[in-house]
């Protein structure tokens, strides 16, 4: 399936049904007052969040969601049927904006069921709700007000625990498949990965961690060079990154470099990703000698002065990489028990 992580659509609630004009008639009574109904309610339109989406690509196709309008009232002071409510699918993590305005209308993370976007139009009123002491036989009615409608913009930011960071052909993907069941595209050239993917680490028989891969991020990125403004957004929602470092292909100081960029683009991004506890993993360590590894881990330490996890890990060979994820579990697990304990 293409991966969408933005569309822009037009839903539009149903209008109110116009009241009714009627006056009682029957075989004894030939001047009945009035007895004309309301119009029926205009139906809603709900966005609704879907745990098993995770891209916005139906809406490439459709775009438009109408729900349905009331009926106008009838005779016998019967009131119009309603309209029936329209819902709209959308994946766990969007997050919706109104297209005009770019205000943020609803973060869909946040909502365990449906959610009204617009709101019908009332119905009319029918000729027997003008009945007066004055006029008792009313031939005035309303018309059904119209539906709400908006345009929205919609924004995917995939759900996920750990977010995997890293120039191009860092491993990322490689590490992916590694640690659990997806089964990302690995090939021996940059900007293998296109759109970001999803895979899920068991830590326990009833304890996981998702873990999300974007395209790897170039100098420029937060500029939109490459693909990594794209799809940055998409670790946004994660709570720990792992920064994979190929320590195979530069020098020590290169990779200094490299790992230096990455952090201002993150910066420059959303001064929050910059801030996100992130450990360094030092992937590839099957090309390179332990004198040399050593080597390089001594350097990124002295010279970014870091305090922080540095692991090693040979994805293509599986060495290192799910104690990474179990330690990445366990530190996740006592972050949540320390918010609980605040709380």
């Amino acid at each position: 399936m293409h991966f969408v992580d933005e569309a822009t659509i037009t839903v539009i609630a149903g209008h109110g049904g116009d009241g009714f004009l009627s006056f009682r008639r029957e075989k004894y009574i030939p001047r009945g007052g009035p007895d004309g109904g309301d119009g029926g309610q205009g139906g809603r339109v709900f966005l609704v969040p879907d745990t098993g989406l995770n891209t916005l690509s139906v809406f490439r196709h459709a775009r438009r969601f109408r729900a349905e309008s009331g009926t106008r009232g009838g005779n016998k002071n019967k009131t119009g049927a309603g309209g029936a409510d329209y819902s709209v699918a959308v994946p766990k993590g969007t997050m919706v904006f109104d297209a005009g305005t770019q205000e943020l209308i609803v973060d869909m993370a946040n909502e365990r069921g449906p959610f009204a976007i617009v709101e019908g139009g009332r119905g009319g009123r029918g000729n027997a709700r003008f009945k007066s002491s004055t006029n008792r036989a009313p031939r005035r009615t309303s018309p059904g007000s119209p539906g709400d409608e908006r345009e929205l913009k919609l924004e995917l930011r995939l759900l996920a625990d750990i977010g995997l960071l890293g120039l191009p052909n860092a491993g990322k993907s490689t590490f992916l498949r590694a640690i659990s069941a997806a089964k990302p595209k690995v090939a021996a050239y940059p900007f293998t990965t296109l759109a970001p993917e999803l895979g899920v680490f068991e830590a326990g028989p009833d304890s996981t961690l998702v873990v999300a891969d974007i395209p790897g991020v170039i100098p420029g990125a937060a500029q939109g060079a490459g693909l990594g403004l794209q799809f940055l957004r998409h670790v946004r929602r994660t709570r720990l990154l792992l920064h994979l470092i190929d320590v195979g292909s530069d020098t020590a100081t290169d990779l200094v470099q490299s790992f230096s960029q990455v952090t201002r683009e993150l910066h420059e991004f959303d001064v929050r990703l910059s801030e996100r506890p992130r450990w360094i993993v030092l992937n590839k360590t099957d090309l390179v000698s332990e004198i040399d590894l050593g080597s390089i881990k001594a350097s990124l330490q002295a010279a970014l002065a870091w305090t922080a996890p540095i692991y090693e890990t040979s994805a293509v060979t599986g060495v290192g990489c799910r104690r990474v994820m179990r330690d990445a579990f366990l530190f996740l697990t006592r972050e949540e028990e320390g918010s609980g304990d605040e709380e």
